[in-house]
């Protein structure tokens, strides 16, 4: 690789860690902007992809959150990979790091966070982008593959591409996960919300997984009215869900015996916060907006709510 793309990726758990170790791993240019904390636990054990027979062991370019360290000039590309609770700090953070030909790209859950990034670094730096990738940060501080699932999808939002983003397309590609660039990014986007957000409802109001409950008398019926009103908000957006994109949907929001849970679950039942308004709030929002009946998402956005009160 020899186009010289410098990369900042912002965070280094399960999902910056894992596609930004990638990069380094392929000889890009990359430095991780992490917390002091995390950047401790790097720096003692390194920046590990474990799982699925791997042990993959990488010494990552640091530099600290906070004013701990040199961003040495505007990167060509930001990776946001934090999680919406973050974002404002690491708005804050990674300024210095943005200059007038950098692309930033966000890998946050539903659609919220793009008014923040663009408020603050123009529209036409701010791309679209979609992470799919199963991993979680274990009891060791190490990003733990749990399934072979790894693609980063992005591109424009509207109107033209800046011709920087070729030279970034080149340098995510052939990196060990599949890289696209994509003509429709926003659909794309809505797609994978319609995705998270219906497992995400099944699991969170049911506290079970998906297949604890497609196993009992109705699980299935209640899995596919969630999907549908997930659904029906894209549509009412102007984004439709691809047939084929939805059946697969359907299909793995109501599999019986599946052990599927999503993080946002994992995260509820472990009694830590959760990601409920930018995923469920703001969808009931538009759906509000667009004239959407969307009873059970209502009920999930009240139930998390509740949670996150308890929880802080």
């Amino acid at each position: 690789m020899t186009s010289g793309v410098r990369i900042l990726v912002v965070g280094a758990g399960a999902t910056g860690g894992f596609f930004g170790g990638r990069l380094a791993q392929a000889g890009r240019d990359v430095t991780f902007l992490v917390r002091p904390g995390r950047a401790g636990v790097l720096a003692e054990r390194g920046l590990r992809i474990t799982g699925l027979g791997e042990q993959t062991v990488l010494t990552p370019k640091l530099v600290q959150a906070g004013g701990t360290g040199d961003l040495r000039g505007p990167y060509d590309l930001v990776l946001f990979t934090v999680k919406a609770a973050g974002l404002d700090a690491a708005i804050e953070d990674v300024a210095p790091a943005v200059g007038p030909r950098t692309l930033v790209l966000p890998v946050l859950n539903g659609m919220r966070h793009l008014d923040a990034l663009v408020a603050r670094f123009g529209e036409e730096r701010v791309l679209g982008g979609v992470a799919v990738v199963m991993t979680t940060v274990d009891a060791e501080g190490d990003s733990r593959r749990l399934f072979d699932l790894q693609s980063l999808t992005y591109g424009v939002r509207s109107g033209e591409a800046p011709r920087e983003l070729a030279a970034v397309h080149e340098t995510l590609s052939g990196a060990g996960f599949d890289a696209t660039l994509s003509p429709d990014i926003v659909g794309q986007m809505w797609a994978k919300w319609v995705f998270i957000a219906s497992l995400g409802a099944v699991t969170a109001l049911m506290r079970g997984t998906i297949g604890e409950v497609a196993d009992q008398p109705g699980g299935i019926e209640f899995a596919e009215a969630v999907v549908a009103e997930c659904a029906a908000v894209a549509e009412a957006a102007g984004h439709p869900v691809p047939a084929a994109r939805l059946a697969g949907i359907r299909a793995d929001a109501s599999e019986p015996g599946s052990g599927r849970a999503p993080s946002l679950y994992r995260d509820l039942t472990a009694g830590s916060g959760v990601e409920g308004e930018q995923i469920f709030g703001d969808l009931v929002d538009r759906a509000r907006k667009l004239g959407a009946e969307v009873p059970l998402l209502e009920l999930v956005r009240l139930n998390l709510r509740v949670h996150q009160a308890r929880v802080g």
